[in-house]
């Protein structure tokens, strides 16, 4: 799972402090080479030259100051320099190894290729084992148990020094591989929490942009429903009164009547829905306040019927309680339908028809018009009818009449999962 990642590089700060400690662990490397030749300390043997001690000491930790901008080469560098400052017998090894423990470490912490810095702190463990295996074997012939006074275990001094030893080691490496892994698969656990917070950051984004264009859909359906039908009939009453109004006075007053009872309808209709829209998105159609449905068809009719559009209204089978929110897309559909004829289709006559069946309701709207070849498609009220229709796991069929001229809109919801949700 953690193919491909690579720890962020450190930032100049950090680096800054690589410098700093990389400085004091020489400073205090010198200091303890100096300490180390003033009690002639010398376990490993015979010392080289003053110079190449110093220069083994530096060698050994001076790296330090870049090990996080060059973990793996520092720590390459740093254990060669190690193995071989043994070999020439430097007195200096206390903070010597402490620098090679950080850089196993860091290797393992800040590797860039972290399959890289697993082989190259596996390949460092085990030259030093190997290194320490063979210095053993080449000191074995000059030790003697007899140099072991006051040993008195079961285990043979010259054994239980090599045990001891290649357990100290093992516990020092092992510690230096252990938390140099811990600390990469910390980053990378906090890499993934910022990666996963960041995903759910835009989801939730994505999911808001959803929800504010879902509910500019919605206004815009619900604009297009209340203002498009009560501005066709104002439009049609006007027309008509301005053509009688010099030979008929009385009859283009009851159309300019017409007209301002279909103004204050829609205002109403505006107010109700601007105060829906103030609800949460998605609650308003649910909400009792709609106060539109099925039952204020013969109202939307009367209105068309005003405007000089015969109409019929027919209840086919036992009524039953609706939804709100279903009765309120019924009345929509049949309403966006009706606009639609007295925009579009020069009709005379308008039939509407509800069918409960057993398991299903049916709206029925068809007039006598010129028909869908003068009908625009892909406007709001079309895209409105089917969404409707989809959100109650309905159909809807629109098209021409197959008997005469006309047009037709057929929807039908499926009454019986309206029942059980």
């Amino acid at each position: 799972m953690h193919e491909g990642w690579q720890r962020a590089r450190p930032d100049a700060r950090r680096l800054r402090i690589d410098i700093g400690i990389g400085l004091a662990v020489t400073a205090m490397t010198l200091l303890s080479l100096t300490l180390t030749r003033s009690l002639g300390f010398f376990a490993f043997g015979r010392p080289p030259s003053l110079a190449e001690q110093v220069m083994w000491a530096v060698l050994g930790t001076l790296p330090l100051c870049v090990r996080r901008r060059w973990p793996d080469a520092v720590a390459i560098f740093v254990s060669v320099a190690f193995i071989a400052g043994q070999i020439r017998h430097a007195p200096e090894q206390q903070l010597t190894s402490g620098a090679l423990f950080a850089a196993i470490y860091t290797v393992g912490a800040w590797g860039r290729d972290h399959r890289r810095a697993t082989w190259i702190r596996a390949v460092i463990i085990a030259a030093m084992f190997v290194w320490l295996t063979v210095s053993y074997l080449i000191a074995l012939p000059s030790l003697a148990a007899a140099e072991f006074t006051g040993a008195a275990g079961p285990v043979s001094p010259i054994l239980a020094a090599a045990v001891n030893v290649f357990l100290t080691n093992l516990l020092i490496f092992g510690f230096a591989y252990f938390f140099g892994e811990l600390s990469w698969i910390a980053e990378y656990r906090r890499h993934r929490v910022e990666e996963q917070s960041a995903e759910l950051l835009a989801a939730k984004e994505e999911e808001s942009a959803r929800t504010v264009l879902h509910e500019r859909l919605r206004i815009a359906r619900e604009l297009h429903d209340v203002v498009a039908h009560h501005v066709s009939v104002m439009g049609v009453q006007a027309s008509a009164a301005r053509r009688v109004l010099d030979r008929d006075p009385p009859r283009a007053r009851e159309a300019l009547t017409a007209v301002e009872q279909s103004a204050r309808t829609a205002v109403d209709e505006l107010h109700r829905m601007l105060g829906l829209l103030r609800l949460q998105p998605g609650s308003a159609e649910d909400s009792p306040a709609a106060a539109v449905g099925l039952e204020r068809l013969p109202e939307l009719l009367d209105s068309v019927r005003n405007a000089g559009l015969q109409t019929s209204l027919g209840v086919y089978g036992d009524a039953v309680d609706l939804p709100e929110s279903l009765s309120l897309a019924g009345y929509r559909i049949v309403q966006e339908a009706v606009t639609n004829t007295l925009k579009h289709a020069g009709a005379t006559s308008l039939d509407v028809r509800i069918r409960y069946h057993a398991d299903e309701l049916e709206l029925d709207v068809a007039d006598d018009g010129r028909g869908p070849a003068r009908r625009r498609s892909g406007g709001l009220g079309l895209i409105g009818m089917r969404e409707r229709v989809a959100a109650h796991a309905g159909t809807l069929e629109t098209g021409p009449r197959t008997s005469g001229p006309g047009f037709r809109v057929r929807a039908r919801f499926p009454l019986q999962r309206q029942r059980s949700a």
